[in-house]
């Protein structure tokens, strides 16, 4: 308890941490809101969530059967929707807390999603949830993932967005700033919850995530904006 009360300390700094110091604070941070972590996402997000991975599993277009990798998976969500469209999911995520919390019951894997431990060209598919923002690097992550994909298989990564709109915008900001900290605060852990709306600022703008997709090995990349721009997708075939 003593290691996730210091992780999640690391969220308050003014600057955001970044190299190995954010992968260890990601993973830790992760672990100690693990108990808590479907329940504050359905509060917070009025449900939404749900719909979000039902469209990014819809978008994964591949042939009952296929085998799926789910990167940074959480407690499972997504890998439950996975097996409910027919598809054979793995479950891979840093944090052992939220591993340990997975309901999906696919097969679990603790790993670095920057160094996955699965041979070239193994995987016919791959999703990631609200993830993109937390990695360390994100062009050495889709290169990863075009290494362990097949030809023509297909990834689709889900994250939050900016909405164009500036009246949504605003009123996200509001809402995303100061009161998802106060329900994180209430359920689970206030500073993990307020370096939600911080972390967006990781994140590189939609066209220039395109561009990295493509010079790693990706075609035919789709960016679409879900509920206004309050999340997005990224779709994409591997050459």
């Amino acid at each position: 308890m003593k290691s996730a009360k210091k992780a999640t300390r690391k969220w308050d700094r003014s600057d955001l941490p970044v190299g190995d110091e954010k992968v260890e604070a990601v993973r830790e941070m992760f672990d100690a809101i693990a108990p808590r972590y479907n329940f504050v996402n359905r509060l917070m997000t009025f449900r939404l969530d749900v719909k979000w991975r039902k469209t990014t599993v819809a978008a994964i277009d591949l042939p009952p059967g296929s085998r799926v990798l789910d990167l940074a998976s959480g407690t499972g969500d997504l890998c439950i929707e996975l097996q409910r469209t027919g598809y054979s999911a793995i479950s891979v995520d840093l944090s052992f807390g939220m591993l340990r919390a997975d309901r999906s019951g696919s097969p679990l894997c603790q790993a670095d999603t920057l160094r996955l431990p699965f041979p070239n060209a193994c995987i016919d598919g791959v999703t990631c949830g609200f993830a993109l923002r937390n990695l360390e690097n994100l062009q050495s992550f889709f290169k990863e993932l075009a290494r362990v994909t097949r030809f023509k298989g297909r990834i689709a990564l889900l994250d939050v967005g900016t909405p164009t709109n500036r009246f949504i915008r605003f009123g996200n900001s509001i809402y995303f700033g100061k009161i998802v900290p106060l329900i994180g605060g209430l359920f689970s852990d206030r500073a993990a919850y307020k370096y939600l709306p911080r972390s967006v600022a990781y994140l590189p703008p939609s066209i220039e995530i395109v561009r990295m997709l493509e010079q790693s090995g990706f075609a035919n990349v789709k960016h679409t904006q879900l509920t206004g721009g309050l999340s997005q997708l990224f779709v994409a075939t591997r050459n």
